[in-house]
């Protein structure tokens, strides 16, 4: 089967790789054409130059936001066959996934939004978590490609992976957020932040920050998880709103979001997402790395 594949940053430019792996052919479109040759060395890959050129049964979006997704569907809906599937496998908020149904049935063409969660190296092994969502006709078309990135979890109609992936990543920050906090009053007490992961992760309090993000990315001085900070907060901004419109009590999700709002306003630019930490131990007056 050709797929086509949009966006070729640091996970679509392991997804694309892994789906020529797979055995797919894999045509891609970056607006970094250097990203796009680059990945076009690989046998199985070629790269085009205009979004319509990738027309094909299955067309994979690894974009920023659903921005970049309805501007890539602009130029490449016209160019797509009845009965062909968009899967859009990046962030993007739950009402532009669904906006985007209906342009795209004009022209045959089922949205499927399909957000992963994982590295850069799962994402380069097939590895990766889908959170898939959208009418079932679209999805099994799209199974095939999807199930080649990693395990598929159907979670409910149009927009519902976008939700999950936004909820998701909240619950992943907290967890992040308050590991810091932990570590960091360890700290100030005498503790090793090496002693005290380890017996967090021998314990109740173990998450994925304390198993995987802080050894890997905090403690070695690294910071370098692979996911941008500030594609984080657009993340938690979504969840935010998620939570708004759901009602009930949201205190943990509005308090996390406002950390990732100073630390982005604070930080670099281009800071990682793990910078958060750096940025709390700032305001802590102590560091976690030896």
């Amino acid at each position: 089967m050709r797929i086509g594949f949009a966006g070729l940053g640091t996970m679509g430019g392991g997804m694309c790789r892994r789906l020529a792996e797979a055995g797919f052919e894999v045509a891609v479109f970056d607006l970094d054409t250097a990203a796009a040759e680059r990945a076009a060395e690989q046998p199985g890959i070629t790269a085009v130059t205009r979004p319509e050129e990738l027309a094909a049964p299955v067309v994979v979006t690894m974009l920023p936001d659903g921005a970049a997704v309805r501007a890539v569907a602009e130029k490449l809906l016209p160019a797509m066959a009845p009965g062909s599937v968009l899967a859009d496998t990046g962030s993007s908020d739950p009402g532009d996934t669904r906006g985007l149904r209906e342009p795209a049935a004009l022209y045959g063409v089922h949205v499927v939004d399909a957000p992963v969660s994982g590295s850069p190296a799962a994402a380069r092994s097939g590895e990766l978590t889908l959170m898939a969502a959208g009418d079932p006709e679209g999805l099994d078309l799209a199974e095939p490609a999807l199930t080649a990135l990693g395990r598929v979890y159907r979670v409910g109609p149009s927009g519902a992976g976008h939700a999950l992936k936004a909820l998701n990543n909240l619950l992943s920050s907290i967890s992040l957020a308050a590991t810091a906090e932990v570590l960091l009053a360890g700290r100030a007490f005498g503790l090793e932040p090496a002693v005290m992961l380890e017996v967090v992760n021998a314990s109740t309090g173990r998450n994925h920050a304390s198993e995987t993000k802080f050894p890997a990315h905090v403690l070695t001085g690294g910071f370098d998880s692979g996911f941008a900070l500030r594609l984080m907060l657009k993340d938690l901004r979504i969840a935010d709103r998620l939570l708004e419109d759901a009602g009930g009590r949201s205190d943990l999700g509005r308090a996390c979001r406002a950390i990732w709002e100073q630390a982005r306003a604070e930080l670099p630019q281009d800071a990682d997402n793990v910078e958060v930490v750096r940025w709390l131990e700032t305001a802590a007056g102590r560091e976690l790395r030896a």
